[in-house]
């Protein structure tokens, strides 16, 4: 019988457990000895594992957005401090804004570099993530950010090869549609706002990173696609710190793409159709 949360946290932390309490089917909350919680997480797989380690560290290297700390891994399983929940409020969003252009500003080896520490072969939620080095973004964001999952999701019989053609002509345009060229930031990479966590000490805390070099615009049109709460001051203090270059709200279904097609991939025809929208968008710029 495979070991569960509690003994996996008690090995990697080296604490006794008093209690635990499931929250998700993959998630438990353990107590340790003393009172410290700590969240243990069953991966779908070795390499997810891994990924969502690395990211959590070489997000925190950077000194400036908060993470979790992580207790250790073993392949199969994740151990990381718990975030005491609080409520969102604008002092929060703006000074999270703040650190998470300094985030993107650390920057990354290039487009599609992993952690150090990191697998090429990583995750998104539980699809497939291939951290395939590029030297310019728009050839990379479409061969190894969008292509690969039109590609599974016109194969599925998800996407009609009628829409998949749409998202095509995107990626043949991608030199002239993605702006100024910028230097490859070091991304959370699945920002949306279910791994925002508002704590209860008044930060922003960032936790399920897909972490990566990417394009800084990729993060913010997560924001925008899933929603956040107080996303116009979180939006007032990233420019205060990095002001994002001219059009960039033009270009946020362009980069909305690639997590439209995950979702698509994974969660099935429902979020086709608002690919295709994000696509026709920015072929109509």
């Amino acid at each position: 019988m495979s070991e569960g949360p509690g003994p996996t946290a008690a090995r990697l932390t080296g604490r006794p457990v008093t209690g635990e309490r499931p929250v998700t089917g993959a998630l438990t909350e353990v107590t340790l000895d003393g009172g410290h919680v700590v969240m243990v997480k069953h991966g779908s797989h070795p390499g997810a594992v891994r990924a969502e380690s690395a990211g959590l560290r070489w997000l925190a290297d950077t000194g400036t957005v908060h993470v979790p700390a992580v207790h250790g891994h073993d392949g199969r399983w994740l151990v990381t401090d718990r975030v005491p929940p609080g409520r969102p409020s604008v002092e929060a969003a703006a000074r999270f804004g703040r650190d998470l252009a300094a985030l993107h500003a650390a920057g990354a080896p290039a487009y599609g570099a992993p952690p150090p520490d990191g697998p090429e072969d990583a995750y998104i939620g539980l699809a497939p993530m291939h951290n395939v080095r590029g030297e310019e973004w728009p050839g990379w964001y479409a061969e190894h950010r969008v292509l690969p999952y039109l590609r599974r999701a016109v194969d599925e019989g998800t996407l009609r090869g009628t829409e998949a053609a749409v998202v095509e002509r995107v990626c043949e345009r991608l030199p002239q549609l993605a702006g100024p060229a910028e230097p490859p930031a070091r991304l959370h990479g699945d920002l949306w706002n279910g791994n925002v966590l508002w704590g209860a000490d008044g930060h922003v805390w960032l936790i399920d990173p897909a972490a990566h070099g990417g394009h800084r615009e990729t993060d913010l049109a997560m924001l925008h696609l899933f929603g956040c709460p107080h996303l116009g001051r979180l939006l007032e203090g990233y420019q205060e710190t990095a002001p994002l270059a001219e059009g960039w709200r033009d270009r946020i279904g362009l980069h909305q793409l690639f997590p439209l097609l995950v979702h698509t991939v994974l969660f099935g025809r429902g979020y086709a159709g608002q690919a295709v929208t994000a696509a026709q968008a920015a072929l109509a710029r």
